[in-house]
């Protein structure tokens, strides 16, 4: 079976051009529902529609989000075509597979105030880290890039002279992301002042890196903008909630849509046009505590 999933993930990664993140996830649910079969005494080679409800059903009882479901239903559609086509399965099982559809909640955004709050100058200006951390909320911010595509960000991906990045994003599609005035300033003293301190042999071309020398970590970015966040009452948000902030900002202040969809790598008009919804909510919000008619 290891060597099933071995070739699935081949698939996945040289043929669909799929991330390390997802592919993970997708082995994860075909793990599990060959798991879950065999517990049934059910070979992989038998598996049918009634099965997989079965065990969608399983996870929805067990308290999977909607999301998840939905992520699961097209992790094995995506197994059971491979696997049809590499002959393992002689059908396809999950071709009649309906995955539901997901609830799309509005995010939470900072107001232009509380993002500029989140930003502060070093009190050292020398420390490394602390250089290192206002870049990483600066360009998070300012190009409304994933936090994987910030920490896979190199040397040779930056044009000050242009102030401008080049990302790969979802399915290794690169585009081309300015970013402020203020960015700008960061990045500078963290190439001046920052990096060469932390630099080692290890570092290679990492543009970002952690404490060690080596490319910075996801985990360690996402720490770094949930402190800088923090409102002092618990409340924080992550390097997603830097990309709703960006994005709404943007609309908020009349960029086109299909600019913001270019800049935040959306392969779909639709996900962009969710921003929409949060600056209506954002204004309405502002009608009903400040209208008297409200």
């Amino acid at each position: 079976m290891s060597d099933v999933l071995e070739r699935f993930a081949e698939h996945l990664r040289y043929e669909m051009g799929r991330s390390e993140h997802t592919i993970r996830a997708y082995l994860g649910d075909v793990r599990g529902l060959i798991s879950f079969a065999g517990a049934r005494g059910v070979e992989l080679t038998a598996i049918d529609l009634p099965l997989l409800r079965a065990w969608l059903a399983e996870q929805t009882r067990r308290g999977a989000a909607r999301t998840s479901i939905a992520r699961q239903v097209s992790s094995v559609k995506t197994f059971s075509t491979w696997a049809v086509r590499e002959g393992i399965l002689a059908s396809n099982p999950a071709q009649r597979l309906q995955a539901p559809k997901s609830h799309r909640t509005l995010p939470h955004v900072l107001a232009p105030e509380e993002a500029a709050a989140a930003i502060v100058e070093p009190a050292d200006p020398t420390d490394p880290v602390a250089l290192r951390d206002r870049l990483i909320v600066e360009l998070l911010y300012s190009c409304g890039i994933r936090v994987g595509e910030l920490c896979g960000l190199d040397l040779g991906d930056v044009e000050p002279g242009r102030r401008v990045i080049r990302v790969i994003g979802k399915g290794d599609k690169q585009r081309t992301v300015p970013y402020g005035v203020p960015a700008d300033k960061a990045l500078t003293d963290w190439l001046r002042h920052g990096r060469p301190a932390l630099a080692t042999a290890a570092s290679n071309d990492a543009l970002l890196l952690g404490v060690k020398g080596g490319r910075l970590d996801q985990r360690m970015a996402r720490t770094v903008v949930h402190r800088a966040t923090d409102d002092g009452d618990g409340g924080s948000i992550g390097p997603h909630g830097l990309r709703h902030s960006a994005a709404t900002h943007l609309l908020e202040g009349g960029a086109d849509l299909r600019v913001v969809q270019e800049l935040l790598g959306h392969s779909s008009l639709a996900t962009t046009q969710l921003y929409t919804h949060v600056s209506v909510e954002r204004l309405r919000a502002v009608h009903d505590q400040a209208h008297p008619r409200a």
